[in-house]
């Protein structure tokens, strides 16, 4: 019997119809989701996924195909005989088909004579495909049929579409119901013209735009019309010029079709299958669009407002949780959180000698962090300790110990007029300022923050080299001269008299057995040239440090790596800090180096015996104090509120794609409440922390599960939800009694973790790409968006005031002056201002807009394409005009 090459098309549809893939087998095999992949020579594997190329003469014939052909719309059909029955009434039945599928079924020889032998259910093979990971529910094939026949002496050609999806069994590789057939039998002679068209129609029906119109096209016309546009949209290369072997690679983002749907639709999108308008994300460049910004005018109008707002998401934000990147997200952001708060603790002790410490550090963070992510407008936002409370505390405590007041009194003063202030802002709707931040203040003030990180992480790991020197001067060869003993202090002849009676006392001690801590303790002394010196200790912290940081960003990155499968790279990548945490934490283990090691509290009381769990807010200080407290509660009411918003500016930010809503005024509000406890129970004032804030979100995104090969993941948004946060802060208020696990985990590697955090926030930061630009020639500078726009000298300057303005606020944060901080961050929105009278509106709309940088280049694509089309079809019309110049 005769036959003929089958190519199958998978045509995928989700419920909506908004997102349709295509997929197509041929023989030679090929098949289509949204790039073309072929079987290699030998017919067991498939090919790398790449751009499709096709002859413009094919695409002609095609055309000619459907002008010509028998077009059949909404079949009723429920198996394949009555399909192929239907357009060649009866004059194919009886002819063999090469059925062919995925390459494992090369070798089978599926030959069949009668259409009536093929089974509508799907085979064993089928149903154990693996490729169906890769496709979305409600899936649509179409199938294309080409091939040459010796009977027939013109092509016989039909397009078929049925009026429900049919399955056809073992003619698709993959058990999905067929939409679509196009069949192409013609003369001997010409195959490879058969083959290049159908491999045409596959190609149009994996283009999202002709497949939405073969769904809705009501007769030939329409099809006709949509081959039109599709060869409008075509880019010829000249042959000679490029290989067509080659094959081309997927792009790793595609350009957004919802233009050209909005062409043909006549400027209104397209929605077929119950399809909505998308928002192309293109934002109005500011926070002034943004719903939650808007001021009502009210007492507390928007506070009520972000109040109804979340309110009908509450119970999603648990149930949403329930995936197992939510635990890898607890992990990472705990361990952080832990690192945090023991940090600043220590930092906390030492400047107000133990008044708050450590164990008010940890309870601080448990109780406001918990009670913050389980009510406030915005959960993924996490609460910490900043540095410029820190230098606040220290001020605050020096001064009162000058002038005789009660440090915790007095302090519990500040932070209730302090809360009272912020409450008056959360009435009167203040957080509308916030829509006056831009690009500059925004990047400004994150980028400070992640710099702070990284130098806290490195400044940690360099006092660790000071108290565990290195002995660089150290020899092999003389390793026999290098000693380290214990000996009594009176024998050198140089000892205080109390500690001559400690030695007199102790004659009965074994010096030389003596640990060094207890040498010092009973009054020896360290007598020899080698012991000053620790040498493992800090090489092996500096490996654990720079080996746990490679580590996060190398696996950060696997879910885009080419070994494994998707679902092992996108688990890899979701566990990345804690999977290198424990490798890191195994290979100090196993070294057996006594690396410093995390210290946390074992004892529920707090730091200084002096004080209890409540302070109270009278009888330590003069009267006039509570009234002068509100002086200085003006600064840290800035610091809050600066702190506070322009973190919720940049946890909101339009490319997170957050869908359910900010809640400035809320969050604001509950800032305020855990002020006020926090300020009786004598523990740390908090506020949201930028840099784990966007190491939260980062740990929450999510992404297409199912993509064509070739195609990268689309980015869906974050995972909203409440319970990572909660849980986390949970944890942080247990730690006390899990100290004997914390203790095995050395400082290093959180401090690895730290430099992650700082590093990774400062991806996709206009600011640091900016900075990239100053020590990048012409010709290797990447094709930004304000780079067409604005002159590179205009560039560099506003680059050049941004780094002068940073360079203030650190030198500020680092001196006594550190507590007029919050007011010289406000500032910067005055020297953003005053740009206006530097830079021309026009630079500033491309080098301070608050919308994505991605998104402002595709919107640009789509404005010079659209003009290019404009003047092509002026010069149309021109030809049309003056045939004679032609």
């Amino acid at each position: 019997p005769h036959t003929f090459p089958a190519l199958t098309l998978l045509n995928s549809l989700n419920r909506r119809g908004s997102f349709r893939i295509v997929f197509l087998i041929a023989l030679p095999f090929c098949r289509w989701i949204k790039f073309e992949e072929k079987v290699e020579q030998g017919g067991e594997r498939w090919s790398k996924p790449h751009v499709a190329t096709l002859s413009l003469h094919s695409l002609f014939e095609l055309r000619t195909c459907i002008e010509k052909g028998s077009i059949m719309l909404d079949m009723e059909a429920t198996s394949l005989p009555q399909v192929v029955g239907n357009p060649s009434s009866g004059a194919l039945i009886g002819i063999g088909i090469v059925l062919t599928g995925s390459p494992a079924m090369t070798h089978r020889n599926l030959t069949s004579t009668s259409l009536n032998d093929i089974s509508d259910k799907p085979e064993k093979d089928q149903l154990k495909n693996k490729f169906m990971k890769k496709l979305p529910r409600d899936a649509e094939a179409s199938n294309v049929l080409v091939g040459e026949v010796d009977f027939l002496d013109s092509p016989f050609i039909a397009f078929v579409r049925l009026q429900q999806a049919v399955m056809l069994g073992a003619l698709t590789e993959v058990p999905v119901p067929t939409r679509f057939l196009f069949i192409l039998l013609g003369p001997k002679g010409k195959a490879k013209s058969y083959h290049e068209i159908g491999r045409a129609i596959a190609t149009l029906m994996s283009d999202e735009v002709f497949h939405d119109i073969a769904y809705k096209a009501k007769d030939w016309q329409d099809l006709i019309a949509g081959i039109d546009e599709f060869l409008d949209e075509v880019i010829v290369l000249p042959p000679g010029e490029w290989d067509p072997a080659i094959r081309i690679e997927p792009p790793k983002s595609l350009p957004s079709s919802d233009k050209r749907k909005n062409m043909y639709s006549g400027g209104e999108n397209l929605q077929m299958n119950g399809d909505t308008p998308h928002d192309g994300g293109h934002g109005g460049g500011g926070h002034g669009d943004c719903e939650e910004l808007q001021r009502t005018g009210r007492f507390c109008g928007g506070l009520i407002k972000d109040i109804k707002r979340k309110a009908p998401f509450f119970a999603s934000d648990f149930y949403d949780a329930l995936n197992i990147q939510a635990l890898s997200a607890i992990l990472f952001i705990y361990l952080a959180t832990v690192t945090n708060a023991i940090t600043f603790g220590g930092l906390l002790g030492d400047a107000t000698e133990n008044m708050q410490g450590v164990l008010e550090s940890f309870l601080g963070t448990a109780v406001t962090g918990a009670i913050f992510c389980l009510f406030a407008g915005q959960p993924l936002t996490i609460l910490s300790s900043t540095g410029p409370v820190l230098v606040f505390e220290r001020l605050l405590f020096n001064f009162s110990k000058d002038n005789d007041f009660d440090y915790l009194e007095f302090r519990l003063w500040i932070g209730l007029w302090s809360a009272f202030q912020c409450l008056i802002l959360v009435a009167t709707d203040a957080s509308f300022l916030v829509k006056y931040f831009t690009r500059f203040t925004e990047e400004g003030f994150s980028s400070l923050i992640s710099f702070i990180f990284i130098y806290d992480a490195f400044k940690k790991m360099i006092k660790l080299a000071d108290y565990y020197p290195i002995n660089s001067e150290f020899k092999v060869d003389y390793i026999t001269r290098y000693s380290c003993a214990c000996e009594p202090l009176d024998l050198c002849g140089c000892v205080a008299p109390q500690v001559q009676r400690l030695s007199t006392y102790n004659t009965t001690i074994d010096w030389s057995s003596l640990t060094k801590k207890e040498c010092l303790k009973y009054g020896g002394h360290l007598v020899g040239n080698n012991c000053g010196y620790v040498p493992d200790i800090t090489l092996m912290s500096f490996i654990l440090f720079f080996g746990t940081y490679t580590c996060s960003m190398a696996l950060k990155k696997f879910k885009t790596s080419r070994y494994f499968p998707t679902t092992a790279r996108k688990l890899i990548s979701d566990f990345a800090i804690i999977l290198s945490i424990l490798i890191f934490c195994g290979i100090d283990a196993l070294v057996g180096v006594d690396t410093p090691k995390l210290i946390v509290p074992s004892e529920f009381k707090p730091t200084s015996p002096e004080r209890g769990w409540f302070i109270p807010p009278f009888g330590g200080n003069p009267w006039w104090v509570y009234l002068a407290a509100a002086i200085p509660a003006l600064l840290v009411t800035i610091l809050i509120f600066m702190d506070q918003q322009i973190t919720a500016v940049i946890v909101n930010r339009k490319e997170h794609k957050l869908k359910k809503g900010a809640g400035y005024h809320l969050d604001l509000f509950w800032v305020a409440i855990l002020m006020i406890i926090c300020s009786f129970m004598g523990l740390p004032w908090y506020v949201a922390a930028t840099v784990i804030s966007i190491a939260h979100i980062d740990s929450l995104k999510m992404e297409t599960e199912t993509s064509a090969p070739g195609e990268q993941p689309k980015f869906l948004g974050v995972r909203e939800q409440r319970v990572t946060g909660v849980i986390v802060f949970i944890l942080t208020g247990v730690s006390v009694f899990m100290a004997p696990i914390l203790k095995f985990i050395p400082m290093p590697v959180l401090y690895g973790v730290f430099l992650y955090m700082g590093v990774a926030s400062l991806n996709g930061v206009q600011f640091m790409d900016r900075l990239k630009l100053l020590l990048m020639p012409l010709k290797h500078q990447p094709d930004f968006i304000y780079l067409r726009h604005v002159p590179l000298r205009r560039v560099h300057l506003f680059t050049f005031l941004q780094v002068v303005c940073l360079a203030l606020l650190w030198i500020l944060k680092s001196t006594v002056a550190a507590i007029i901080f919050p007011v010289m961050i406000l500032a910067l929105v005055a020297v953003r201002k005053a740009m206006d009278y530097l830079f021309s509106q026009h630079d500033l709309s491309f080098l301070d807009d608050v919308i994505p940088e991605k998104d402002k280049k595709k919107k640009e694509d789509e404005k010079k394409k659209k003009k290019k089309k404009g003047s092509l079809d002026s010069d149309n019309e021109d030809v049309r005009n003056f045939p004679a110049f032609f």
